[in-house]
């Protein structure tokens, strides 16, 4: 993290990693494992995880001594477990090449959890199939592309590879428009979707602005953010250093809902404005800590209550307590697949991440992701880093305390500084009768050398 990583997490082991450095000898057994490799996906898309399987496989590419054939599972482990692979070198360069501007998944994703503790006979079956899979096509490389459940499938799949004594080397790729991985200072899909977040509200602000009410109004722009207010915290840039630019009030999950002094804000900021604009994180809890936008009658495939109306919520409060006309606006999926809008650090980490990973496989490393290291705060520069995935599975890392403004409203200039680089600079999508012109994969199958799965 920039400046105040959370020092009570386990420290692991730590890298940092040079993608200029030529490979090390030293590094374990180096470059003497031959075979092929195999990529996947993971969760929900980001604007750029397809920049950082494009890194993969154009790094990829450099190391034919090593690297054979360059595999995709689709639909993540899901798909790997039923033997549904593609071949990647049958695809066109420029189609690689497009990806770092495609939105989605181009492989396919998955929420499928090799479950481990609440049903090991069944991820017992998983691990043999999964090793089945990887014998049968001689896989040594495999790249996972994924948040914190996706680094902790990774990581199981690294320790099993040491217990069957299968070379194999794992190395995780970051990806979470939440930004709540630890040990790295950010992740690749957090700029561009703080990037299209902050335009959206200063967007909405122009609107709401310019129509006078006599009793004014209140807009509460909804965003994703379960437990980590880093989605939420990042339209803080829409202000511009202005005081009375929108938004005018942040409510993070970090920070319970104090109903009344919400309602004061919300009244005083509408009296003196006019209007009054509000951003959400799904996650924002009441003041007994409970997810107000929860409907715990529908579970995710997590077995987390579904959240799907925060803003909902908060609508109804304002409406039924100040009497104020109030407008709801979810930002959903848009958020995370506007790659039309996306950061181009952002998709230049993305895919310095996927070549990094290749890096540091082929040099003889396993169990570790890779992490992206400020390594200059003014002007902005970036390296990458690796940390063992043991101590990043299922981890979240929050706002920290220092970050956020005293009375609670918004984060200060602390965060501030942390996040205004990586939303800099603009992709230049290519397009086609003025609309985007997105990759479009052959995913030619790779021939299946299995039984069906049970």
């Amino acid at each position: 993290m920039a400046d105040s990583e959370d020092q009570s997490q386990p420290a692991g082991e730590r890298l940092i990693y040079d993608l200029n450095a030529a490979p090390d000898p030293a590094s374990g057994s180096g470059n003497d494992l031959v075979g092929n490799l195999l990529v996947a996906q993971s969760g929900g898309p980001t604007a750029v995880i397809n920049a950082s399987v494009a890194g993969v496989i154009q790094e990829a590419g450099r190391h034919l001594d090593n690297i054979e054939e360059i595999y995709g599972g689709l639909n993540g482990i899901y798909g790997i477990l039923h033997e549904n692979l593609i071949d990647l070198n049958e695809e066109k360069a420029r189609s690689i090449e497009e990806l770092k501007h495609t939105p989605g998944a181009a492989l396919g994703t998955c929420r499928y959890k090799v479950q481990f503790q609440k049903n090991p006979e069944q991820a017992a079956k998983d691990m043999d199939r999964l090793f089945e899979v990887f014998e049968a096509h001689n896989i040594r490389y495999f790249f996972y592309a994924g948040g914190n459940d996706s680094q902790d499938t990774n990581n199981k799949v690294h320790l099993e590879a040491q217990k069957r004594g299968y070379e194999l080397r794992c190395i995780g790729v970051p990806k979470t428009i939440d930004n709540d991985l630890p040990h790295t200072d950010h992740t690749p899909g957090y700029g561009s979707v703080v990037k299209y977040n902050a335009t959206t509200v200063m967007e909405i602000a122009c609107d709401a602005s310019s129509m006078a009410t006599d009793d004014g109004a209140c807009f509460i722009i909804e965003v994703m953010g379960r437990a980590a207010g880093w989605i939420a915290a990042g339209t803080v840039l829409a202000k511009e250093g202005k005081e009375d630019n929108a938004p005018h009030i942040i409510l993070l999950p970090e920070i319970h809902l104090n109903e009344e002094r919400f309602l004061a804000k919300v009244k005083e900021t509408t009296d003196r404005l006019g209007y009054c604009i509000v951003v959400a994180g799904e996650g924002v809890k009441d003041a007994e800590g409970h997810e107000i936008g929860a409907d715990k009658t529908r579970l995710d495939s997590f077995g987390h209550p579904v959240l799907s109306g925060a803003s909902e919520t908060l609508a109804e409060v304002v409406h039924g307590k100040l009497n104020l006309k109030t407008r709801t606006v979810k930002l959903g999926y848009a958020q995370r697949c506007a790659a039309h809008y996306a950061s181009q650090t952002d998709i230049d980490e993305a895919v310095a991440c996927g070549v990094a990973a290749v890096k540091a496989a082929v040099e003889g490393k396993s169990g570790f992701m890779v992490t992206l290291e400020r390594a200059s705060k003014k002007p902005y520069e970036f390296t990458t880093g690796l940390h063992t995935l043991g101590d990043i599975a299922l981890v979240e890392r929050t706002i920290p305390d220092d970050w956020i403004s005293e009375d609670g409203w918004l984060p200060n200039q602390q965060f501030i500084d942390y996040v205004a680089p990586l939303i800099e600079g603009d992709a230049n999508v290519p397009t086609d009768n003025g609309l985007p012109h997105f990759a479009q994969l052959n995913k030619v199958p790779v021939d299946k050398k299995l039984p069906p799965r049970d």
